[in-house]
Parts: C-alpha cells; sequence; structure tokens
C-alpha cells in the first residue's frame, strides 16, 4: 500500500512537471509567433519602399499592394512634410525676426545719433546769427568790446547776476557795461581773472539813469521783479505812455548814451504826489541770453593814450 501510495505521488509530480513545460513550450510559442509578425510586417514594408524607390517610372499600372502602401502612408507623409515645412517656417520666422529686431536697435540708434548731429549742426547756426548780430552791433560802437558767453546765473532774492567767462586777463573791468544787440544787461560788479559776475537791471542794485525817448523825461531805473524794472522819480506831470522806449542817459559814468534799457509796460498815476509808477518791461530776454559784450571804458583808453603821449614827449625831451 505504501508503495501506491508512492507511485500515486510520483505520478503527479512527473504530470505537474509535463503541464509546465507545455505551458512554456506554448509561451515559447506565442512569444516567437509574435517576432515572427513583426519581422514579416518590417520585412514587408521594407520591400514595399525598396519596391517604390527601385521601381520604373514608366507608365504602368499600380499594383493592389502599391496602391494600398500609397493610402496608408500618404497621409503620414503628408503630415511630416506639413510638420517639417511648418518646422521650417517657424524657424525662418524666428531668424527673420532675431535680424529685423537687431536691425531696428541699428537704425535707431543711427536715427538718435543722426538727430543729435542735427541739433548741434542748429545750435551752432543759431549760435552764429547771434554772434553776427552782436558782432555787427559791436561794429556801431565807439567802445572797445569783449565779447562773453554765460556760464552762470543767480536768481536769489537779494541778487539777479550773471556770470560770464571773460575777466581781468581779457582788460575787463570793474563796472564796464554789459550788453547784446537788444539792449542792457548790467555792468561788471565783481572780477576775476578770467570769470565775471555781472549785476542785471532786474536787480533792485542796480540803478541806471535813463530817459523816455520821445519826451526826453529822466529818472532812475532800478530792479524790480525777475522780468520788470522800474522807473524812478518822473514827475506826475510828464505825458508817459505805455510802449515809451527808454534809453540810457549817459550820466553816471557806466552806460554810455543812446543804450536801449526797455519799453513802457505799466503806468500808475495816484491822485497824491509829485511823481508816477513806471514798470519797464527790458529790452534784453533774459531767459534766453547766451552771449553778451562787455564795452570797454572809454576813460581807460583816453588815459592810455594820455600816457603814451607823456612817454612820447619824455623821450623826446631826453633827445
Amino acid at each position: 500500500m505504501l508503495l501506491g501510495w508512492m507511485n500515486h505521488g510520483q505520478l503527479d509530480i512527473v504530470c505537474v512537471r509535463k503541464i509546465n513545460d507545455t505551458e512554456s513550450l506554448l509561451k515559447l510559442v506565442q512569444d516567437s509567433t509574435q517576432r515572427l509578425k513583426v519581422f514579416l510586417t518590417v520585412l514587408v514594408l521594407g520591400v514595399s519602399f525598396f519596391r517604390f524607390a527601385k521601381r520604373d517610372f514608366a507608365y504602368r499600372e499600380t499594383t493592389a499592394f502599391e496602391e494600398f502602401m500609397i493610402d496608408s502612408f500618404g497621409p503620414v507623409q503628408r503630415a511630416f512634410s506639413d510638420s517639417q515645412s511648418w518646422l521650417s517656417d517657424l524657424v525662418n520666422h524666428y531668424v527673420a525676426n532675431v535680424n529685423a529686431s537687431r536691425l531696428n536697435e541699428e537704425l535707431v540708434k543711427k536715427i538718435a545719433k543722426l538727430e543729435s548731429e542735427i541739433l548741434a549742426t542748429q545750435e551752432t547756426v543759431k549760435e552764429n546769427q547771434r554772434l553776427k548780430e552782436l558782432l555787427k552791433f559791436g561794429q556801431n560802437l565807439t567802445h572797445q568790446e569783449v565779447l562773453a558767453q554765460i556760464v552762470a546765473w543767480d536768481a536769489s532774492s537779494d541778487f539777479r547776476v550773471i556770470r560770464i567767462n571773460k575777466g581781468a586777463a581779457d582788460g575787463i573791468k570793474i563796472q564796464s557795461p554789459v550788453v547784446t544787440a537788444n539792449g542792457v544787461v548790467g555792468y561788471i560788479y565783481r572780477l576775476t581773472d578770467h570769470f565775471a559776475d555781472v549785476l542785471t537791471i532786474l536787480d533792485p542794485n542796480n540803478r541806471v539813469d535813463g530817459l523816455v525817448a520821445r519826451i526826453r523825461a529822466h529818472g532812475i531805473i532800478e530792479g524790480y521783479t525777475d522780468r520788470r524794472a522800474l522807473m524812478k522819480y518822473v514827475t506826475r506831470t510828464e505825458p508817459v505812455i505805455l510802449d515809451d522806449m527808454v534809453l540810457t542817459s549817459g550820466l553816471g559814468n557806466i552806460y554810455p548814451k543812446g543804450l536801449v534799457i526797455g519799453h513802457v509796460a505799466k503806468i500808475e498815476r495816484q491822485s497824491y504826489g509829485i511823481t508816477q509808477h513806471i514798470e519797464i518791461r527790458p529790452a534784453v530776454d533774459f531767459s534766453r541770453l547766451e552771449e553778451v559784450i562787455v564795452l570797454m571804458s572809454n576813460a581807460d583808453a583816453s588815459k592810455k593814450l594820455e600816457w603814451s603821449a607823456l612817454d612820447a614827449f619824455d623821450g623826446g625831451s631826453d633827445q
């Protein structure tokens, strides 16, 4: 009985082993079949493409297999071609945009440079025109003149002063009058070798003896505001009217006679008092002032002539 049980157990083990071997064999067959299918598919596709590449382009009828391949792979080829074209267009568009951006930057820089050069040229032309007017005006003066440019402006509550780039080294003296082709600016009140400060007629500390050109009425002009001056001590009986021209009288030993100071802008006659309130609009636009002329003192020139004459006389007497 024991022998029978052992034989029965061995039989079961053998059966299990056979079943496992059978399953392994079936799995191997399935794997081989799958690989064979893949191989055959690749082979068919390869042969098809090979035949398509090597086929004779002479006119002949297309086989059913070729029609199947064309119909099957045509959409794929079209999609691939479209995607390739789209990608190529995208790359070209990007490169074109980059190049256009660089070109725009270069053009912007060139335009900015040209605009700067144009502005500089225009400024040079305007400056030349102003200098020509000043030089032409200087030719009509009996004084020697020095052309100067404004380098600074002090418009504090106490002083209204401009600074010029010429000084004692250029022959400028204290109280030398400063003018433009339009009219009086002021006079030199502070001086160094290479710079000078001009006290303008807008400063309350600057007083100029002037006269109304039309009626020859005298008065003292002094600074009042940033844009106006006052003409004081003109009697109420003087028939001053708006826009009357006011000139330097030549008194005071600073300004020569006949320089334009400005025009009458406002008149107030009170019912009492002996004078009238007259505001003067300066002939010079101080907000746009860039160049001026400094007039050399005739007194200094006369002294030089006198000393030259004395030197010549002394030299003649020594002989």
